[in-house]
């Protein structure tokens, strides 16, 4: 799978940086009660403390540099973990969506689900190709 390939490639470059590993969880809402159950089943798999990053067609655009520099930014405040939040079909609970340290956006189309989970772990791999020096990204 594409999306394991970019985070074990994070893994092995971000390891030098303090950065990685990353994990991906699933949840999955069986009785279809909504976004706030939904927002209830994430909340419990992000990590105490962690800066929370939650996916959004009306999010704010980044750059790869600025995105690797928001990363950077949690790690050299002391944030241990982040996670990256990506909502159903219907969206992100407003209350999970308020409380998130960053609202992030791919641009103005929505995207499929595990389309935006391939985009997230390139940009999170390229992220640390920028923080590393690496070539991989060229500006």
């Amino acid at each position: 799978m594409l999306v394991d390939d970019y985070l074990f490639r994070l893994e092995r470059a971000g390891r030098p940086l303090g950065l990685g590993p990353a994990e991906e969880h699933e949840v999955e809402d069986k009785r279809g009660s909504g976004m706030a159950a939904e927002a209830a089943l994430l909340t419990k798999v992000v990590p105490q403390g962690a800066a929370v990053c939650v996916l959004d067609e009306r999010g704010k655009v980044l750059s790869s540099p600025d995105f690797a520099q928001a990363i950077a930014g949690w790690r050299d405040a002391g944030r241990q973990d982040a996670a990256f939040v990506i909502g159903g079909a219907d969206g992100l609970d407003p209350g999970l969506r308020a409380r998130a340290d960053l609202v992030l956006g791919f641009g103005a189309m929505v995207w499929p689900h595990m389309l935006v989970r391939v985009m997230l772990a390139e940009q999170l791999y390229r992220a640390v190709t920028i923080l590393s020096g690496s070539p991989y990204h060229r500006v």
